[in-house]
């Protein structure tokens, strides 16, 4: 008997999953030897917040999770993008579909036998269609100031957030704005400002509507979603690591119909994989594979994304939880 840790992907900075067919169409797929003893999820991880990127043409669906401790008066969220957006492009997400794609692309381990060596078995295409659908199914007044150069693009409210659209012409203006309409962004704000107002983008803006929020009762932020369409293919990570007390993991979900994506600006390393580990690993996988990350980390300097996982959303090999549907993916 041998145990293998399978290919994942997730992320200290960036986290992929390719979809290289995403909705309609499912190729044949052969039968894998094997199945998975045990995975290990998102809770391996520390202080993380979780990102989905769904990308195809100039169209990106953007949904963001935020592991944010504290009260939730004290919450701001600034995101830079490429466009101003409308109250229509904005939506609050539902926190299962993050952990679907969390739980699908979970570091997993493999069991093979070596005594019965296995030939490839072309799954019938019925079946494999049944595999990939077994899946379970207020803004307030805001305070002038003509000469911060800042200017209000939009403001509206979507479920327990108001959201305001900036657009700014110098950092320190905007941090003065910000601080002065109630919003708590850390010193240090105004130095990781400045390369996105050289680059013209605007300001996505969020903050905890607390009457909606206690109204409805809820005990966790819920994610955003915002969707854009622009030639920019970028997530902006820099304004997230001034929140960050310590060592912070940023957990990307990349879903594209064109297959495996990696990071420009850092190098992209593959997490240690197809390699034959001791059985008795079986019993302690999660603490096994955090420590296999840490090393990994740690040997290439703390400088890089880490790919764990990429694969075509209509199968897995095995599968460590069901493929999202339909409806998910449409979610």
């Amino acid at each position: 008997m041998i145990l293998s840790i399978k290919q994942i992907f997730r992320v200290l900075i960036s986290l992929v999953l390719s979809f290289v067919v995403l909705l309609y169409f499912t190729p044949a797929a052969w039968a894998f030897c094997g199945f998975y003893v045990a995975k290990a999820d998102s809770k391996l991880y520390n202080q993380a917040s979780q990102v989905v990127i769904a990308r195809k043409d100039n169209r990106t669906v953007l949904t963001m999770a935020n592991d944010y401790q504290g009260d939730v008066k004290d919450f701001a969220m600034v995101v830079p993008v490429p466009t101003v957006l409308k109250k229509e492009q904005v939506k609050v997400a539902k926190p299962k579909i993050i952990e679907r794609l969390d739980a699908f692309s979970a570091p997993r381990l493999v069991e093979y036998f070596d005594e019965d060596p296995c030939n490839p078995i072309l799954y019938d295409a019925a079946e494999s269609r049944a595999i990939q659908n077994a899946a379970p199914q207020a803004a307030r007044r805001f305070k002038k100031n003509n000469n911060l150069g800042v200017t209000v693009e939009a403001k509206f409210n979507v479920g327990e957030y108001d959201i305001v659209i900036l657009s700014a012409k110098e950092s320190n203006g905007l941090q003065t704005w910000l601080r002065r309409n109630g919003y708590k962004i850390p010193r240090g704000a105004g130095s990781l400002l400045r390369p996105y107002i050289r680059q013209g983008m605007k300001f996505f803006v969020a903050k905890v509507n607390l009457d909606k929020f206690e109204e409805k009762g809820y005990q966790f932020l819920r994610p955003l979603q915002i969707s854009y369409e622009s030639s920019k293919y970028m997530l902006p990570i820099r304004l997230g690591m001034i929140n960050s007390t310590a060592e912070q993991d940023l957990l990307v979900y990349i879903i594209s119909p064109k297959g495996q994506a990696e990071v420009t600006n850092y190098r992209t390393v593959k997490v240690p994989s197809n390699t034959n580990i001791p059985v008795f690993v079986k019993d302690e996988f999660k603490d096994f594979y955090k420590s296999m990350f840490k090393t990994a980390y740690t040997k290439e300097d703390k400088k890089v994304a880490f790919l764990e996982y990429a694969w075509d959303m209509g199968t897995c090999d095995p599968c460590s939880a069901q493929p999202l549907n339909r409806e998910e993916l449409k979610d």
